[in-house]
C-alpha cells in the first residue's frame, strides 16, 4: 500500500505505532466513528456509500495499513477474520469498533513475537555467513501475505542479515551493527508499550477516510492541535514536509527558502534513518520510530544544528547513506517571497534581456489585510512590483518559474492570472451538488503584455496548476517543465463530537472545462522530469479523485502559439542536443530508471560492495560526462560533490539553471517567431 501525504497524521507503520495487548474501544470512540461515516457519506465530493463493496476495500486496507511491508502478518492470520470482511459497513454504523482492536491486537501479538526473536538471535551472537549468494526482496508492500510460518522466518533471517550488512558496510564492526539492532528492535518494542486506544481508533479512522480520496483524514483531538507543525518543520526546523513510509520517515517535499531546501543536501523521496543534535552528536537510529518522535528530534532551537543520516532517493538498494548537517531556521515571509532578477542571453550577436521572476509560494498577509495595512504583502503585488522594477531595465520576455510551488492562496492564483491578461475567467469550481462558480479578473489593466513563459515541475501544484492552467488556456504564455502533481481538490475542516475530519468538498476546473486533479497541467514542450511520478503526485496516490471534464467558459486566445509550438519543440530539442546539462540530465533519469527496476539486494558482501561501487561510480561518471563538456575539473568521488554543497551558503543547482537558461531561449524564439505579429494584429 503506497503511503500518502497525510500519512504524517496516521499510526500506519508496522513498527511506529503499536498497542499494548487487549487495548479496547472507548465509549468516545463509538460515538466519533458513527459521526465520521455520517459526514463521509453526507457531505464528501465522492458521494460513496458505506456498503459490502467498501467494507471489504476497508478490511484490506486496514492490513495493509498496520501491516504495510507485509511482513508480520501470515494468510491464515488475515483469513481468521474472513467472516467480518463484508459486515464492517453495518458494525461502523452501529458504533461497533471490535474488529479494529482485534485485529491489531493479532498483529501486536505477531509483532512481539518477531521482536523477541530478532532479539534473541543477535544476543546469541550467532555467526553470519556474508559469503553466501543471497538476495533479498527489495519491496513486499505488493506481494502476496506468507502462507507458511517457514518462508516468514526465512524471510525475516534474510532481512536481518540485510540490516547487520548495512550496518556493516557504513563502517560498524558485527558488534557494532548487533548493539544497534537491538536497541532498535527494543526501542520500537517500548514504543509499542505507550500506544493506547485513541491511537488504533486514528489509525483504523484514516484507513477509512482515505477510501474517499487521499486528501481526506481523521484528526484526533490531540493531533487537531499540533496539525499544522506536524504538516511542516518550518517552525524552528529544517522546512521539510514528512511522511511515514513502511519503517522509514520520507521527504515528501522542501518548504521554500528552508534550511533543507536552501542547502541542496535534501531531497524529495529522500529517507531519514537518523537523527544527530549538533556537530558531533551521536547519530540515534530512527527507522522505525513514530512520524511525530521523529520529527520532535529534527526541530530545535534557531541556529542549532541537526544532523541526518539519509538513504538518498536515488539509491534503490537502500544500503547507500549519508550524513549531512542542517542549520535550523525559521522562514521569513521575506524568503518565501517572489525574486527576480534578469538573465542575458545572445542571440545571433543581439544581446536579450529576460527577466526571471521565482515564486515559491502563493501567499497573502490576512491579517494586515483585515487590519486595514494599504502596504500588505502578497504575491500578486510583490510580483506587480518586480515586473515594473524589470520594465525600468528593458526586458524582452519575462520566465515566471513555478517549480516546487506547493501552491497557497486561491485568491493570489486568480489576481496574479489578472497581471497578464485584459480580463476574464481563471479558475471554475465545482461543488458536490454540481454547481459551478467561476472566479475571473475583471480588472482591464495588466502590467506585463510581452512575452511570456511558465516554468512548471512535479512539485507545481494546486494555486500553481490554476495559473499555469490558465495561462495555458488563455494562449497567454508558453509552459515548459514537466507534468504538475495534479492536487485539484477543495478540502474543508468539520468538527466531529471527537476529534475533527478534513475531507473534499470541490473541484478545480480550468476555464477550458478540464480539470486539474489527476492528471495536474501538461506542459507545450517537454523538459526532462527530475521527479519520479511514481512516488510524488496525485496519481501516485490511492484512490485519488479521477480527472474529468465540465463545461468550459468563454474566453479569448491571446496568440497563435498553437500553431507554432512544433517548431519550438524542434529548436529546443536541436539546442539541447549536445547540452551539457540536459544530457546530465537526460542520463540521471536513465540511471534512476534502471535502480529502481532492481527487485532483489544482495546478500553477499563482495557482490553488495560491488553493485554500491558501480553505482557511485555510474554517478561520478554522468557528472564528471557534464563537467569535462563544460571544461571544469572533474570529480574523484562522491564526497568531492558533498564537499561543494557544504562550502557554498546555497549551491547553485546546474541543472536548474540549465532550464531557465532554455526556457528564456525559448522566449527568445517567441519574440522572433510570432510574438510582434501578435501584438500587433490584438492590438488592432
Amino acid at each position: 500500500m503506497r503511503a500518502t501525504l497525510l500519512s504524517i497524521l496516521l499510526l500506519l507503520s508496522a513498527f511506529a505505532s503499536q498497542t499494548q495487548a487487549n487495548l479496547k474501544p472507548e465509549p468516545v470512540h463509538s460515538d466519533a466513528i458513527q459521526s465520521l461515516v455520517a459526514a463521509l457519506e453526507g457531505h464528501h465530493y465522492r458521494e460513496l456509500q458505506l456498503d459490502d463493496e467498501l467494507s471489504t476495500e476497508i478490511f484490506n486496507r486496514y492490513f495493509d495499513a498496520i501491516d504495510p511491508g507485509r511482513a508480520y502478518l501470515l494468510q491464515s492470520d488475515i483469513d481468521s477474520f474472513a467472516s467480518r470482511q463484508t459486515k464492517l459497513d453495518d458494525e461502523l454504523r452501529a458504533g461497533n469498533l471490535s474488529f479494529a482492536f482485534a485485529a491489531y491486537d493479532l498483529f501486536l501479538k505477531r509483532f512481539k513475537e518477531r521482536s523477541d526473536s530478532l532479539i534473541g538471535r543477535l544476543e546469541s551472537k550467532e555467526p553470519f555467513n556474508f559469503n553466501r549468494d543471497d538476495k533479498l526482496e527489495i519491496s513486499r508492500d505488493k506481494k502476496p501475505w506468507f502462507t507458511s510460518q517457514q518462508a516468514i522466518d526465512d524471510y525475516w533471517a534474510r532481512r536481518l542479515k540485510s540490516a547487520v550488512l548495512n550496518l556493516k558496510l557504513s563502517d560498524n564492526s558485527v558488534d557494532e551493527a548487533r548493539e544497534t539492532l537491538i536497541k532498535r528492535y527494543s526501542g520500537q518494542l517500548k514504543r509499542a508499550e505507550q500506544t493506547n486506544s485513541e491511537d488504533v481508533f486514528q489509525s483504523f479512522a484514516n484507513v477509512m477516510a482515505r477510501i474517499y480520496d487521499p486528501h481526506t483524514a481523521y484528526f484526533s483531538p490531540a493531533t487537531s492541535e499540533n496539525f499544522k507543525i506536524n504538516m511542516s518543520l518550518s517552525l524552528e526546523g529544517i522546512g521539510a514536509v514528512l511522511q511515514s513510509e513502511d519503517e522509514n520517515t520520507k521527504v515528501v517535499s522542501l518548504v521554500p527558502a528552508g534550511p533543507a531546501d536552501k542547502s541542496g543536501q535534501l531531497k524529495p523521496a529522500d529517507l531519514i534513518v537518523g537523527v544527530g543534535q549538533g556537530e558531533s552528536g551521536e547519530i540515534e537510529d530512527v527507522v522505525g520510530m513514530r512520524l511525530d518522535d521523529v520529527v520532535d528530534r529534527i526541530r530545535g532551537p534557531k541556529g542549532s544544528i541537526v544532523r541526518l543520516e539519509i538513504i538518498p532517493a536515488s539509491s534503490a538498494d537502500k544500503t547507500t547513506r549519508k550524513v549531512i548537517n542542517l542549520v535550523r531556521n525559521k522562514v521569513a515571509l521575506e524568503e518565501q517571497a517572489a525574486q527576480s532578477r534578469i538573465l542575458e542571453v545572445k542571440r545571433d550577436g543581439q544581446p536579450y534581456k529576460i527577466g526571471i521572476i521565482d515564486i515559491p509560494t502563493f501567499y497573502i498577509d490576512f491579517a494586515a489585510l483585515q487590519a486595514g495595512d494599504k502596504d500588505y504583502r502578497s504575491t500578486t503585488r510583490d510580483v506587480a512590483k518586480l515586473i515594473e522594477d524589470l520594465k525600468k531595465e528593458n526586458i524582452d520576455g519575462l520566465v515566471i518559474d513555478l517549480r516546487e510551488n506547493g501552491g497557497g492562496s486561491l485568491r493570489e492564483a486568480n489576481e496574479l492570472v489578472g497581471l497578464f491578461i485584459s480580463r476574464g475567467p481563471t479558475v471554475q469550481i465545482r461543488d458536490l451538488n454540481g454547481r459551478v462558480d467561476v472566479l475571473g479578473d475583471y480588472n482591464p489593466d495588466t502590467t506585463w503584455t510581452g512575452p511570456l513563459t511558465v516554468v512548471i515541475d512535479r512539485l507545481s501544484a494546486s494555486a500553481s496548476e490554476i495559473f499555469a492552467g490558465a495561462i495555458q488556456d488563455y494562449r497567454r504564455g508558453l509552459i515548459v517543465g514537466s507534468r504538475t502533481f495534479g492536487k485539484g481538490t477543495v478540502q474543508t475542516l468539520q468538527p466531529l463530537k471527537h476529534g475533527q475530519l478534513k475531507y473534499t468538498t470541490a473541484k478545480f476546473y480550468r476555464i477550458s472545462g478540464e480539470s486539474t486533479q489527476h492528471q495536474g497541467v501538461a506542459p507545450d514542450i517537454n523538459f526532462p522530469p527530475m521527479i519520479d511520478e511514481s512516488e510524488i503526485g496525485e496519481s501516485a496516490l490511492d484512490f485519488a479523485l479521477p480527472w474529468d471534464q465540465v463545461r468550459p467558459v468563454r474566453y479569448a486566445r491571446y496568440s497563435s502559439l498553437d500553431r507554432w509550438i512544433p517548431e519550438l519543440k524542434n529548436r529546443y530539442l536541436q539546442r539541447v542536443a549536445n547540452d551539457p546539462d540536459f544530457n546530465h540530465m537526460w542520463g540521471t533519469l536513465e540511471f534512476l530508471k534502471k535502480q529502481k527496476a532492481q527487485e532483489w539486494l544482495p546478500l553477499n558482501e563482495t557482490a553488495l560492495t560491488a553493485q554500491r561501487d558501480s553505482i557511485d561510480q555510474a554517478q561520478i561518471d554522468l557528472e564528471n560526462k557534464r563537467r569535462n563538456a563544460k571544461g571544469e575539473t572533474p570529480i574523484k568521488s562522491l564526497d568531492d560533490l558533498l564537499s561543494e554543497t557544504d562550502a557554498k551558503s546555497q549551491p547553485v543547482n546546474p541543472d536548474s539553471e540549465a532550464v531557465l537558461k532554455e526556457a528564456s531561449e525559448l522566449t527568445i524564439d517567441m519574440i522572433q517567431m510570432f510574438f510582434k505579429e501578435d501584438q500587433s494584429r490584438l492590438a488592432g
